[in-house]
């Protein structure tokens, strides 16, 4: 990205390293236990993913090995559905966002700097929500996270993401407002 591209004061607000899948099979009526995976610190390393989480390393995610989600959308949700204050860790993203409109940054470069080095990222296809979401959000949130779910992206530099203030470089103007909006494909017509 070099030295150009438009820069946000953010704040990572959730880290989550999990190393094994929690939201396996059909849902249930209890949330899985997920002690220990949220940290106040990340190790990203480039094509690899997030040191000791369960996507790290495998050939079949390494354009999906980091998730970025904004806070924001599951603040909107919990409006929409008349719910209490919902987690968005509960989402199972690696990274959550405040104050970045994170839906913009589908196939978009774009960078996070937490002070202990820039982390170069591409963002990808979206990180569509599971119907797990209705068991442990509220139901009709595997419905509301749509367009909103978050970011699968590459990890292309090493470096560390904390938890507190950061800066986010992209080539694309974010916009904070625009944070918690779902975006709907766009339907072709025939």
């Amino acid at each position: 990205m070099g030295g150009t591209g438009v820069l946000a004061d953010v704040e990572v607000v959730g880290l989550l390293v999990s190393p094994v899948h929690r939201y396996d099979g059909r849902p249930g009526g209890a949330v899985p236990t997920q002690d220990g995976e949220r940290v106040q610190r990340v190790e990203v390393r480039a094509g690899h993913g997030i040191v000791g989480d369960r996507y790290a390393g495998r050939p079949a995610h390494r354009d999906a090995a980091v998730t970025v989600l904004a806070a924001e959308s599951v603040e909107a949700l919990a409006a929409e559905l008349g719910a209490g204050p919902l987690d968005p860790l509960l989402t199972r993203r690696n990274v959550v966002l405040r104050g970045a409109e994170v839906e913009a940054l589908r196939t978009e470069l774009f960078s996070l700097d937490c002070g202990e080095g820039v982390v170069l990222l591409r963002g990808g296809r979206p990180a569509n929500p599971c119907a797990w979401l209705d068991t442990v959000l509220a139901p009709g949130a595997h419905r509301g996270m749509r367009g909103r779910g978050g970011v699968r992206c590459t990890p292309l530099s090493d470096g560390v993401l904390r938890l507190g203030p950061a800066v986010l470089r992209s080539a694309v103007p974010l916009h904070p407002a625009r944070a918690g909006d779902a975006v709907r494909p766009v339907l072709r017509r025939r």
